[in-house]
């Protein structure tokens, strides 16, 4: 097993200790701890993209692990913000539905031979999920923070939209006659 996939494996088995000290109020600072293991998650998120890039170490693993091990990370930091009442859940609802129908529709491509590669809106998308979640997870308090919470609440929101559309439309012949 190379290194971008065990980094990814690495993500994956921090989503339980994230999770822990998120819902575990009775640990002293398991809001900020929380944030930094979710701010280390994601940061291999970019670091096992880059790595496996630059020295030419991408593999069918880290194809499907890495957009897995993405999707578990915010859907679950998602869930918790419901949970939590910090976001309501209509828009968590619209969040992981995109995700289920671009995975979905990546699986008809995969099927079809087609590689459907992340897009920039996907990525913009992805960074705006995770300076919300780090943001609901620190949960400072204050009309600042407060705004700036929900200000990234709405552009996650339009960004997860805006990229489903992207996908959707650059693709549409995957979904039409089943070829590129």
């Amino acid at each position: 097993m190379n290194l971008p996939n065990k980094i990814t494996i690495f993500r994956i088995c921090l989503i339980p200790v994230f999770l822990f000290f998120l819902l575990d109020d009775s640990i002293p600072n398991g809001d900020y701890i929380s944030a930094a293991v979710f701010v280390v998650a994601s940061l291999t998120d970019f670091a096992d993209g880059y790595i496996a890039r630059k020295y030419n170490l991408v593999s069918n693993f880290g194809k499907f692990m890495d957009p897995l091990a993405d999707k578990l990370l915010v859907c679950s930091a998602l869930i918790c913000f419901v949970q939590l009442d910090l976001v309501p859940a209509w828009i968590i609802i619209v969040i992981i539905s995109r995700e289920f129908i671009i995975s979905g529709f990546r699986l008809v491509a995969s099927d079809n031979g087609v590689v459907i590669a992340a897009s920039y809106w996907g990525k913009f998308k992805t960074t705006a999920q995770m300076i919300m979640s780090v943001l609901l997870i620190v949960n400072f308090d204050g009309v600042v923070f407060n705004t700036l919470e929900q200000v990234f609440i709405y552009i996650s929101l339009v960004l997860t939209v805006v990229s489903l559309i992207d996908y959707l439309y650059k693709n549409r012949k995957v979904l039409s006659d089943g070829s590129k």
